[in-house]
């Protein structure tokens, strides 16, 4: 009887070692759900692992608590798929991760280094955080982490942007850092990445071409950065960018200041074919330098077949304008100097009663109209007298009028003719050509 009542007592010592593990039993110090697979540890001041704990753990949460060291501590967790080891003290990631995790945060930690050890054999790794820490240095191993999304690097003492990283990411968070370079060739192969965020860093310029691959991006921040709006040899790129992306951007550089090294200059107009003909070209150059040089022109009423005189008076108040129609356009200049070639010019002098009254009194008569016919060549300085003036003038013959039609005095008919002829060639003598 004894002898049973011992391998009773046996049996029963065994199970109470076994059964936590065996049957799931809950730590005490833990909250557990989902067949004890789903262990919540957090807020319990632990510094070492719960006794308890299932291998085939699914969820583990061990944040806020003073856990110093967990090396080699979580690998037996083969099943597990998200781990929490944020708000501790830990200074390092746990080396031996089992190679199950999809998510593993570590926040708020005393991590100063991300070894290439500590990712290079999690290959199902999707959710990475190691925000709030104080890593100065992130090593990751070309073509690892291969199903990696989410990187969080935020919030630490970074330099540079790390290299290597996977080319299936979507989202890079390294705001709250000192990174102020790019090194080349970092961000070329991320064609899968919708989201960077680099806000509060030590920017002043990007590099070129960094972003020129980022062809999925949707959102970036570049706000609170101290760039060089000033620097038009590296800012340019950026602002370019900025101008010519489909993304979001939040907080784009240099937005409430100005371009120092944008021209101001307005663009000159591409000279056409016609434009470069030697042609062209003298008779736009003789345009500038007469609108330069000639003065403000008398008020001149502008009729293309006929000149009519409002009033006659002597020749030393004469002060009637005349208009001489002219070519088109510009003539083109002597080489001899600034003195312009001859033209010809035909003006129709047309008297009226109105004019004849001021030399000889005379009532309705009709009009006699004349052609004047001037060559003349023009400088265009008026001190100088031109080199040939010659007028001719053609008298047409009088309109038959009716036999109560009143005809002109001699004075108005043949004394006015010179006066008016010796009128119109002064007049030719002194206004430049048009």
């Amino acid at each position: 009887m004894e002898y049973q009542i011992l391998n009773t007592s046996t049996c029963l010592l065994v199970l109470l070692v076994f059964i936590p593990t065996g049957l799931g039993i809950c730590p005490s110090s833990c909250k557990c759900s989902g067949n004890d697979r789903n262990v919540d540890c957090s807020g319990r001041n632990l510094t070492v692992l719960p006794q308890g704990l299932q291998d085939n753990l699914t969820y583990l949460n061990l944040s806020f608590n003073q856990f110093v060291d967990l090396d080699h501590q979580l690998t037996r967790f083969t099943n597990l798929r998200t781990l929490d080891i944020s708000n501790n003290w830990l200074k390092n990631v746990p080396a031996h991760l089992p190679k199950s995790l999809w998510e593993l945060y570590a926040t708020n930690n005393n991590i100063k280094v991300l070894q290439k050890l500590d990712t290079a054999y999690q290959w199902n790794l999707r959710v990475l955080d190691v925000s709030r820490n104080m890593v100065e240095r992130a090593v990751l191993i070309n073509n690892t982490l291969s199903s990696l999304k989410f990187l969080n690097l935020s919030s630490n003492k970074l330099w540079t942007v790390p290299t290597n990283m996977p080319y299936n990411i979507e989202t890079v968070d390294l705001s709250n850092n000192f990174l102020s370079q790019i090194l080349p060739g970092t961000l070329v192969r991320l064609q899968h990445l919708t989201s960077l965020y680099l806000h509060n860093n030590k920017f002043s310029y990007i590099p070129d071409k960094a972003f020129d691959q980022l062809s999925q991006l949707q959102v970036v921040t570049l706000y609170n950065n101290p760039w060089s709006c000033s620097d038009n040899q590296t800012i340019p790129y950026v602002l370019q960018w900025v101008q010519g992306t489909a993304a979001r951007v939040v907080g784009a550089p240099c937005a409430d200041q100005p371009w120092p090294w944008a021209s101001t200059t307005p663009a000159l107009a591409r000279p056409t074919a016609l434009d470069s003909s030697p042609m062209i070209k003298g008779t736009k150059a003789a345009d500038r330098e007469a609108s330069a040089a000639a003065p403000e022109p008398t008020k001149v009423t502008k009729t293309h077949k006929q000149f009519k005189a409002k009033e006659v008076t002597p020749l030393a108040t004469q002060r009637h304008p005349v208009l001489f129609p002219g070519t088109d356009r510009p003539l083109p200049r002597s080489p001899d100097g600034p003195q312009e070639a001859a033209a010809t010019r035909t003006i129709h002098v047309q008297g009226s009663a109105e004019g004849n009254a001021s030399l000889a009194p005379a009532t309705g008569s009709s009009t006699t109209p004349m052609t004047l016919s001037i060559t003349s060549g023009m400088p265009t300085n008026y001190s100088k007298m031109p080199q040939s003036t010659t007028a001719t003038l053609r008298k047409e013959e009088p309109t038959p009028s009716a036999p109560d039609a009143r005809v002109p005095s001699r004075a108005s008919r043949w004394d006015l003719g010179p006066l008016l002829l010796y009128l119109a060639a002064l007049h030719a003598a002194a206004l430049p050509l048009d």
